[in-house]
Protein backbone atom coordinates (compact mmCIF):
# COMPACT_ATOMS: atom_id res chain seq x y z
CA UNK A 1 0.00 0.00 0.00
CA UNK A 2 1.24 3.46 -0.90
CA UNK A 3 2.37 5.70 1.96
CA UNK A 4 3.98 9.02 1.07
CA UNK A 5 6.45 10.86 3.28
CA UNK A 6 6.32 14.64 2.81
CA UNK A 7 9.22 16.66 4.20
CA UNK A 8 9.52 20.42 4.55
CA UNK A 9 12.46 22.11 6.24
CA UNK A 10 10.30 24.78 7.90
CA UNK A 11 6.83 24.81 9.39
CA UNK A 12 5.75 27.29 6.74
CA UNK A 13 6.46 24.65 4.12
CA UNK A 14 4.18 21.99 5.63
CA UNK A 15 1.56 23.85 7.70
CA UNK A 16 -0.91 24.21 4.81
CA UNK A 17 -0.75 20.50 4.01
CA UNK A 18 -1.07 19.51 7.68
CA UNK A 19 -4.13 21.72 8.09
CA UNK A 20 -5.89 19.75 5.34
CA UNK A 21 -5.02 16.22 6.47
CA UNK A 22 -6.84 13.84 8.82
CA UNK A 23 -4.28 12.99 11.50
CA UNK A 24 -4.45 9.50 13.03
CA UNK A 25 -1.09 9.38 14.81
CA UNK A 26 1.52 11.84 16.00
CA UNK A 27 5.04 10.62 16.71
CA UNK A 28 7.90 12.74 18.05
CA UNK A 29 11.36 11.41 17.34
CA UNK A 30 14.73 13.17 17.16
CA UNK A 31 12.92 16.41 18.09
CA UNK A 32 10.79 16.13 14.95
CA UNK A 33 7.00 15.77 14.97
CA UNK A 34 5.66 13.29 12.42
CA UNK A 35 1.95 13.58 11.61
CA UNK A 36 0.54 10.40 10.07
CA UNK A 37 -2.89 10.16 8.46
CA UNK A 38 -4.59 10.87 5.16
CA UNK A 39 -4.62 13.79 2.76
CA UNK A 40 -7.30 13.65 0.07
CA UNK A 41 -7.68 9.95 0.88
CA UNK A 42 -3.96 9.21 0.43
CA UNK A 43 -1.89 7.77 3.28
CA UNK A 44 0.79 10.33 4.20
CA UNK A 45 3.29 11.26 6.88
CA UNK A 46 4.08 14.98 7.01
CA UNK A 47 7.03 16.37 8.96
CA UNK A 48 9.11 19.50 9.42
CA UNK A 49 12.70 18.28 9.31
CA UNK A 50 14.45 21.45 10.37
CA UNK A 51 17.06 23.23 8.30
CA UNK A 52 20.23 21.67 6.94
CA UNK A 53 21.53 18.38 5.62
CA UNK A 54 21.85 16.43 8.89
CA UNK A 55 18.29 17.21 9.96
CA UNK A 56 17.00 16.32 6.50
CA UNK A 57 18.91 13.05 6.29
CA UNK A 58 17.84 11.94 9.77
CA UNK A 59 14.24 12.80 8.99
CA UNK A 60 14.29 10.69 5.84
CA UNK A 61 15.74 7.70 7.70
CA UNK A 62 13.01 7.90 10.34
CA UNK A 63 10.38 7.94 7.62
CA UNK A 64 11.96 4.80 6.20
CA UNK A 65 12.46 2.93 9.49
CA UNK A 66 9.46 3.92 11.61
CA UNK A 67 6.79 4.65 9.01
CA UNK A 68 7.98 2.46 6.11
CA UNK A 69 7.02 5.07 3.53
CA UNK A 70 6.96 3.98 -0.11
CA UNK A 71 7.66 7.40 -1.65
CA UNK A 72 9.25 10.64 -0.45
CA UNK A 73 8.46 14.20 -1.51
CA UNK A 74 10.57 17.14 -0.36
CA UNK A 75 8.72 20.42 -0.70
CA UNK A 76 9.92 23.93 0.00
CA UNK A 77 11.70 26.97 -1.36
CA UNK A 78 15.04 27.59 -3.06
CA UNK A 79 17.18 30.18 -4.77
CA UNK A 80 17.29 30.25 -8.57
CA UNK A 81 20.53 29.50 -10.39
CA UNK A 82 19.21 30.30 -13.86
CA UNK A 83 18.23 33.68 -15.26
CA UNK A 84 15.05 32.31 -16.84
CA UNK A 85 13.83 30.75 -13.57
CA UNK A 86 12.16 33.57 -11.67
CA UNK A 87 10.76 34.13 -8.20
CA UNK A 88 7.53 32.16 -7.85
CA UNK A 89 8.44 29.55 -10.47
CA UNK A 90 8.63 25.84 -9.62
CA UNK A 91 11.59 23.50 -10.09
CA UNK A 92 11.03 19.73 -10.05
CA UNK A 93 14.22 17.75 -9.49
CA UNK A 94 15.82 15.57 -12.11
CA UNK A 95 18.64 14.85 -9.70
CA UNK A 96 20.37 16.35 -6.67
CA UNK A 97 24.01 17.00 -5.82
CA UNK A 98 26.02 18.45 -2.91
CA UNK A 99 27.68 21.73 -3.82
CA UNK A 100 29.75 21.75 -0.61
CA UNK A 101 31.25 18.25 -0.78
CA UNK A 102 34.94 18.35 -1.75
CA UNK A 103 37.10 15.22 -1.60
CA UNK A 104 39.05 16.10 -4.73
CA UNK A 105 42.33 15.67 -2.80
CA UNK A 106 41.58 11.94 -2.79
CA UNK A 107 40.72 11.82 -6.48
CA UNK A 108 36.95 12.08 -6.22
CA UNK A 109 34.98 14.40 -8.50
CA UNK A 110 33.84 17.61 -6.85
CA UNK A 111 30.46 16.97 -5.20
CA UNK A 112 30.88 13.20 -4.80
CA UNK A 113 30.75 11.64 -1.33
CA UNK A 114 33.78 9.33 -1.02
CA UNK A 115 33.10 5.62 -1.60
CA UNK A 116 29.49 6.22 -2.62
CA UNK A 117 30.07 5.37 -6.27
CA UNK A 118 27.62 8.03 -7.42
CA UNK A 119 27.79 11.82 -7.50
CA UNK A 120 24.19 12.68 -8.41
CA UNK A 121 21.10 11.15 -6.82
CA UNK A 122 18.48 10.70 -9.52
CA UNK A 123 14.79 11.38 -8.84
CA UNK A 124 12.05 8.96 -9.84
CA UNK A 125 10.99 9.53 -13.46
CA UNK A 126 7.28 8.86 -12.87
CA UNK A 127 7.19 11.23 -9.89
CA UNK A 128 8.91 13.92 -11.96
CA UNK A 129 6.39 13.56 -14.76
CA UNK A 130 3.38 13.68 -12.45
CA UNK A 131 4.73 16.60 -10.42
CA UNK A 132 5.16 18.67 -13.58
CA UNK A 133 1.66 17.71 -14.75
CA UNK A 134 0.19 18.68 -11.37
CA UNK A 135 1.89 22.07 -11.46
CA UNK A 136 0.50 22.79 -14.91
CA UNK A 137 -2.95 21.69 -13.74
CA UNK A 138 -3.27 23.56 -10.44
CA UNK A 139 -0.86 26.47 -10.98
CA UNK A 140 -1.18 27.21 -14.71
CA UNK A 141 0.00 30.77 -14.20
CA UNK A 142 3.38 29.54 -12.90
CA UNK A 143 6.31 28.36 -15.02
CA UNK A 144 7.56 24.89 -14.07
CA UNK A 145 11.04 23.60 -14.86
CA UNK A 146 12.85 20.30 -14.36
CA UNK A 147 16.47 20.39 -13.35
CA UNK A 148 19.24 19.70 -10.89
CA UNK A 149 18.92 20.67 -7.23
CA UNK A 150 22.18 21.71 -5.56
CA UNK A 151 22.38 21.49 -1.77
CA UNK A 152 24.77 22.65 0.91
CA UNK A 153 24.83 23.94 4.45
CA UNK A 154 24.86 27.54 3.27
CA UNK A 155 22.23 30.14 2.45
CA UNK A 156 23.53 31.46 -0.86
CA UNK A 157 23.25 35.26 -0.92
CA UNK A 158 26.44 36.13 -2.76
CA UNK A 159 26.80 36.34 -6.53
CA UNK A 160 30.34 34.95 -6.47
CA UNK A 161 29.21 31.86 -4.55
CA UNK A 162 26.27 31.44 -6.92
CA UNK A 163 28.56 31.65 -9.95
CA UNK A 164 30.93 29.07 -8.44
CA UNK A 165 28.05 26.62 -7.93
CA UNK A 166 26.84 27.16 -11.50
CA UNK A 167 30.34 26.70 -12.92
CA UNK A 168 30.99 23.47 -11.03
CA UNK A 169 27.58 21.82 -10.94
CA UNK A 170 25.16 23.58 -13.27
CA UNK A 171 21.83 23.20 -11.57
CA UNK A 172 18.52 24.99 -11.57
CA UNK A 173 18.36 26.05 -7.93
CA UNK A 174 20.17 25.81 -4.62
CA UNK A 175 18.94 25.09 -1.11
CA UNK A 176 19.99 23.30 2.10
CA UNK A 177 18.21 19.93 2.39
CA UNK A 178 17.23 18.30 -0.91
CA UNK A 179 20.36 16.31 -1.68
CA UNK A 180 20.51 14.86 1.84
CA UNK A 181 16.91 13.65 1.40
CA UNK A 182 17.79 12.29 -2.04
CA UNK A 183 20.91 10.60 -0.61
CA UNK A 184 18.98 8.89 2.21
CA UNK A 185 16.18 7.90 -0.18
CA UNK A 186 18.78 6.36 -2.51
CA UNK A 187 20.34 4.33 0.30
CA UNK A 188 16.90 3.03 1.29
CA UNK A 189 15.79 2.41 -2.32
CA UNK A 190 12.79 4.75 -1.92
CA UNK A 191 11.64 6.72 -4.98
CA UNK A 192 11.73 10.47 -4.38
CA UNK A 193 11.27 13.86 -5.94
CA UNK A 194 12.17 17.35 -4.76
CA UNK A 195 9.79 20.22 -5.49
CA UNK A 196 11.11 23.73 -4.99
CA UNK A 197 9.36 27.06 -5.41
CA UNK A 198 11.75 29.92 -6.08
CA UNK A 199 11.90 32.51 -3.30
CA UNK A 200 14.99 34.45 -4.42
CA UNK A 201 17.71 34.63 -7.05
CA UNK A 202 20.54 33.33 -4.80
CA UNK A 203 22.55 36.50 -5.28
CA UNK A 204 23.13 39.81 -3.52
CA UNK A 205 19.36 40.45 -3.48
CA UNK A 206 18.54 37.17 -1.72
CA UNK A 207 18.48 38.52 1.83
CA UNK A 208 15.79 41.00 0.81
CA UNK A 209 13.81 38.78 -1.57
CA UNK A 210 13.68 35.65 0.59
CA UNK A 211 11.54 36.96 3.48
CA UNK A 212 9.33 38.84 1.03
CA UNK A 213 8.49 35.90 -1.22
CA UNK A 214 9.05 32.89 1.07
CA UNK A 215 5.40 32.46 2.11
CA UNK A 216 4.06 32.93 -1.42
CA UNK A 217 6.53 30.39 -2.80
CA UNK A 218 5.75 27.84 -0.09
CA UNK A 219 2.03 28.11 -0.83
CA UNK A 220 2.71 27.24 -4.48
CA UNK A 221 4.63 24.13 -3.44
CA UNK A 222 1.87 22.99 -1.08
CA UNK A 223 -0.84 23.43 -3.70
CA UNK A 224 1.14 21.35 -6.17
CA UNK A 225 1.88 18.56 -3.66
CA UNK A 226 -1.76 18.27 -2.62
CA UNK A 227 -2.73 17.49 -6.21
CA UNK A 228 0.37 15.44 -6.97
CA UNK A 229 0.09 12.79 -4.26
CA UNK A 230 -3.02 11.26 -5.83
CA UNK A 231 -1.14 10.64 -9.06
CA UNK A 232 1.99 8.88 -7.83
Amino acid sequence: MKKIGIIGAMELEVETLKSKMTITRTVTKASMTFEEGTLNGISVVIVRSGIGKVNAGMCTQILADVFEVTHIINTGVAGSLKAEINIGDIVVSTDAIYHDMDATSFGYPLGEVPQMGVREFVADSHMIEEAVASCKRVCPEISVYTGRITSGDQFVADKAVKNRIIENFGGSCCEMEGCAIAHASYLNNIPFVIIRAISDKADDSAETDYPTFEKHAAEHSAKLVEDFIARI
